[in-house]
């Protein structure tokens, strides 16, 4: 299924290079900070001028003279940032971001070069807002025994208001079961022990996969699945008197279904110089960018090919004159000159 069709987060978790256009267009709560150009992306496209947006979860670079020559990198992929003297295409020898990224296995360097004369406004931007970034981590991060309690009372974030304060909620992870406190937030859900409030659980939506009720050697339990890229885990809890569950769990379905369509990533950024009138959070402002046309570099077409492979023994190879050699079939409206050939730009 397409990352822009499902509902969990992958902006800020992951990094990607050439995308659609469908998975640059901005998501519910995605916010742009700073748009800047032209900005060179000195080691991956140099000589190539090109638009840098920030937003509260990702950076994206974009050619200016073929959109499709793009890059997505997650501010939670992001390890370092720090300043660096390169060889620019257009600049030649100038100071430069240098930013390091770690996704799945890989790490990856950036070096971003502003090509107006004494700019330094996209270092400043995308060094502030990681900054923010990694301040804000309670509104999307699951926390377990945190410090996120004090005196029976939650520590409340920036933008956090309770919905619901349950008592009398049996948290199912021992064999005993340990009563205690549920508080439901407009940005999450938490647990804490009645006996010692450091024992606890904050999960906020954005870590929830689903929320149901289901029969343990407890009865009836509350369920939470979290999300595999928060750990996975499955989380129960019960109610007394036990006919409170059903109601619990259609208020938590609902603020859980109102987060998803207007998500809260904690970042609020005021900058000092004047904000660019075209920092709006219409999601259509990236408009700009241009679809790619149908276009996919080789990374994108083998892909999708790989999705779509068959058992070994159902490929008719065909002979390709532009090779001279026996291949699979390309898919309809490609050829090997269009996948490999190279672009250039003045």
């Amino acid at each position: 299924m397409s990352k822009s069709k499902t509902n969990a987060v992958w902006e800020d978790r992951e990094v990607l290079f050439d995308l659609p256009f469908s998975y640059l267009k901005l998501r519910p709560g995605e916010k742009i900070f700073d748009r800047i150009e032209p900005i060179e992306d000195t080691k991956g496209n140099s000589g190539t001028k090109g638009r840098m947006v920030v937003t509260n979860l990702r950076i994206i670079w974009h050619s200016l003279a073929s959109p499709r020559i793009n890059l997505s990198i997650g501010l939670n992929c992001i390890l370092s940032t720090t300043t660096k003297i390169v060889n620019s295409g257009l600049r030649g020898t100038t100071q430069a971001l240098y930013a390091l990224a770690a996704y799945k296995m890989s790490r990856y360097e950036f070096i971003f070069t502003n090509l107006s004369p004494n700019s330094v406004r996209h270092y400043t931007s995308v060094v502030g807002v990681h900054k923010a970034y990694a301040n804000s981590r309670m509104y999307r991060n699951l926390k377990l025994r945190g410090a996120i309690v004090h005196n029976k009372q939650l520590r409340m974030l920036p933008l956090e208001k309770i919905n619901l304060n349950e008592h009398s909620i049996w948290n199912l992870s021992t064999d005993s079961g340990n009563l205690g406190t549920m508080v439901v937030t407009n940005v999450r859900v938490v647990w804490y022990a009645d006996v010692n409030d450091a024992f606890n659980v904050s999960m906020p939506y954005i870590t929830i996969e689903t929320i149901s009720v289901r029969d343990s050697k407890f009865g009836e339990a509350l369920v939470f699945v979290i999300r595999q890229f928060s750990g996975g885990y499955v989380l129960g809890f019960r109610a007394d008197p036990p006919d409170r569950l059903r109601p619990l769990l259609a208020e938590l379905q609902a603020l859980h279904q109102a987060y998803t369509e207007r998500p809260i990533f904690g970042l609020e950024i005021t900058w000092d110089h004047e904000i660019p009138k075209s920092t709006t959070d219409d999601i259509e402002e990236l408009e700009e960018i241009g679809e790619p046309r149908g276009e996919m570099g080789p990374n994108l077409y083998l892909a999708s090919q790989l999705a779509q492979t068959k058992p070994e023994g159902d490929i008719q190879l065909v002979y390709n004159p532009y090779l001279g050699l026996a291949i699979e079939p390309l898919k309809e409206g490609f050829t090997l000159k269009s996948l490999f050939e190279v672009q250039t730009t003045s």
